[in-house]
């Protein structure tokens, strides 16, 4: 049997993909896409997000927010964007309900635990068990999930056919 360190088990590409997204995501541009997912629920449109940064070049920020499609962390469909993770305009499975701003669709499980502590405020959680297809619904905050969560479990591991990457179960 051979034993392994975690470090052994890094994928260099992959470590170097992630520390290129995590600078992505602290741009101004990215930043203020994900400001305004959190303040409204609707596709953010490209030629108006481009005119609210007039000391910017348009090509500047156009090219940025190309930059930011190409790499996964938006996604621009018809002059719009229409998701920034962990955010969706389009129907997801998990939604997130904001406090005083409603609610807010995610891309997945994951997504959904992680807008407490991106934001720093409860949110509620809501969808459904992938198994039987039982509604879910639970508080979470900063920290983690709250004790209604009690039995809720979430998995994650490599896509097999016909299966969700994260998915959420009673």
């Amino acid at each position: 049997m051979q034993i392994r360190t975690a470090a052994d088990l890094v994928d260099p590409e992959l470590e170097a993909r992630w520390n290129t997204r995590r600078a992505a995501r602290e741009t101004e541009i990215l930043q203020a896409i994900l400001r305004m997912f959190v303040e409204r629920p609707d596709p953010i449109v490209v030629e108006e997000f481009i005119r609210s940064f007039p000391k910017r070049a348009p090509d500047e920020t156009r090219a940025a927010l190309t930059s930011l499609d190409e790499d996964d962390l938006i996604q621009i469909r018809d002059g719009r964007v229409d998701l920034a993770y962990p955010f969706s305009t389009t129907p997801m499975p998990f939604v997130v309900h904001l406090s005083g701003r409603g609610d807010r669709y995610v891309c997945c499980a994951i997504d959904a635990l992680g807008v407490a502590p991106m934001l720093g405020e409860a949110v509620r959680i809501r969808s459904h068990c992938h198994h039987c297809g039982e509604p879910l619904e639970f508080s979470a905050d900063p920290f983690g999930p709250g004790p209604d969560a009690e039995g809720v479990m979430m998995w994650a591991g490599k896509r097999c056919a016909g299966e969700h990457r994260a998915s959420t179960s009673t």
